[in-house]
């Protein structure tokens, strides 16, 4: 995957896709300390490069995480965001054993759920009316 300016080109493909994650704690528990984020931010990054994709921006409180992750076409937003999920919980439950207290009912850190929006380039009123505009072949 090449790289000019903010588009990002495949062998296939020009694109530049943004996507909004959230993630919160199961019961909505306040589990994260500043020390959690800063090595659940490294977790992410990592788990991103293995899907070739980028973790723009990262941040969170005490129970939930925002990620900006930039992605290929390739990558299903579901696949990534399991992923990140899965992997992150593992290894802080691995990394911060005093995080059991926060997950014994249910034995997850993460709830079933997420949070995802496309973000990036023009709003969805502008892009409708340029395709409303096109001229149709006679």
């Amino acid at each position: 995957m090449a790289e000019c300016q903010n588009i990002c080109t495949g062998r296939h493909c020009a694109f530049v896709m943004h996507a909004h994650l959230v993630f919160v704690t199961k019961y909505r528990h306040n589990v994260f300390t500043n020390t959690h984020l800063k090595r659940m931010e490294e977790i992410m990054r990592s788990v991103c490069g293995d899907f070739e994709t980028e973790l723009v921006e990262f941040n969170g409180m005490n129970n939930h995480v925002h990620l900006l992750v930039n992605f290929p076409p390739k990558v299903a937003i579901s696949t990534l965001v399991n992923s990140l999920k899965g992997v992150s919980s593992r290894r802080l439950r691995q990394e911060y054993p005093e995080l059991v207290r926060h997950y014994w009912r249910a034995h997850r850190l993460w709830s079933g759920s997420y949070f995802a929006d496309s973000v990036g380039g023009a709003p969805l009123s502008v892009v409708r009316q340029y395709v409303e505009q096109q001229n149709r072949p006679l």
